[in-house]
């Protein structure tokens, strides 16, 4: 797409922006207000400490603890400051040409964009099926999301790897993966040359203003990526929250707080249906893609009812009459119903 047709002021949209403070909040993709006890009570035991730079030792424990949980080195991994400083990185590898599949979170292609990479969309129809050979063959790096935000469309990791040609390398942003029960498709425990796996801690664990994820991927490709960046990139607490979330037990919780949304997302699917809301299926992620007769209409009036969905006609492919709505439980979804119910639509 030609640059002066990209509006990056829609790329620049995210979902913060459209849930204000006190709202019921469907927009943001964020499971809670805050961590769960436990992660704060780690997190506080560090506070005494900040006095102090964070130390080489810190980083490298947190590089192994996220190595262990996915089966890796710890030289396979690349801690960040949030998935979106991963996304910042991108143009270093210096790509002649980036593909960017469509719909999907916008942040890569603003980030390739904004140091002048030549980017094309791929602008997947529904089903929103990925179909390899529709990547142009001199594509040199591929950008994707699975579970894919905001379609809740989960790739068949056989489809990603056919992506894969000599002189390509493929970005995978699995922000929502450990929303997925047993993570099936994912890649983060796939080692190859060409391969770069992006994580975010920010949604599963309610961490969205302390900013923590990875990049897992070959080492010369991290090195490539980690070129020219500050000393200390991450604090002390960041490097507690990615060592804490990385060990066993907090896998265990994210796997079953996983099947807790997969329960709510299937309720939330049959009631939207009936009320006669078209829901885009099969969903694996912690959110939903709805499509209706009047989105801009529909989202002011939840507006005006204090109810905060996510506006998608800032996804590529997508239109006004797009929503994207995060899975919620029960009581939450009562009101979404009733406020959709009252617009009489």
């Amino acid at each position: 797409m030609p640059e002066d047709s990209v509006d990056r002021a829609l790329l620049r949209h995210h979902g913060d922006v459209d849930a204000r403070p006190g709202m019921l909040d469907f927009a943001v993709n964020v499971q809670g207000s805050a961590p769960p006890d436990w992660l704060r009570q780690r997190l506080a035991a560090r506070l005494d400490g900040l006095g102090r730079y964070p130390s080489a030792e810190e980083a490298d424990a947190a590089r192994r603890a996220v190595a262990a949980r996915h089966g890796r080195r710890p030289e396979e991994v690349l801690l960040l400051a949030g998935a979106a400083e991963g996304f910042a990185m991108l143009p270093r590898l210096a790509p002649r040409l980036a593909a960017v599949l469509h719909p999907s979170f916008t942040e890569p292609e603003l980030a390739l964009r904004a140091a002048d990479v030549a980017v094309t969309r791929v602008l997947l129809e529904p089903p929103y099926t990925l179909d390899p050979e529709t990547v142009p063959a001199d594509a040199d790096l591929v950008v994707l999301g699975n579970p894919t935000n905001p379609t809740s469309v989960l790739h068949p990791a056989g489809a990603i790897h056919a992506l894969r040609r000599p002189g390509r390398i493929i970005v995978v942003d699995e922000a929502f993966a450990d929303a997925v029960p047993g993570e099936p498709e994912s890649l983060a425990g796939f080692t190859a040359p060409d391969l770069l796996v992006l994580r975010s801690l920010t949604k599963t664990w309610a961490l969205a203003g302390l900013r923590c994820g990875y990049f897992l991927g070959d080492p010369e490709l991290l090195s490539r990526l980690n070129r020219g960046r500050a000393h200390w990139p991450l604090g002390t607490l960041q490097l507690e929250a990615i060592t804490a979330t990385a060990e066993p037990a907090a896998v265990a919780e994210e796997q079953r707080r996983a099947l807790g949304i997969a329960t709510e997302r299937a309720a939330m699917i049959a009631r939207l249906t009936e009320l006669g809301v078209h829901v885009h299926t099969p969903a694996a992620a912690p959110f939903l893609l709805l499509r209706v007769p009047d989105g801009e209409l529909l989202r002011k009036h939840l507006v005006d009812k204090g109810i905060a969905v996510r506006r998608a006609d800032t996804f590529p492919g997508l239109g006004p009459n797009h929503l994207r709505v995060a899975v919620r439980g029960g009581t939450e979804v009562d009101q979404l119903i009733e406020g959709i119910r009252t617009a009489g639509l």
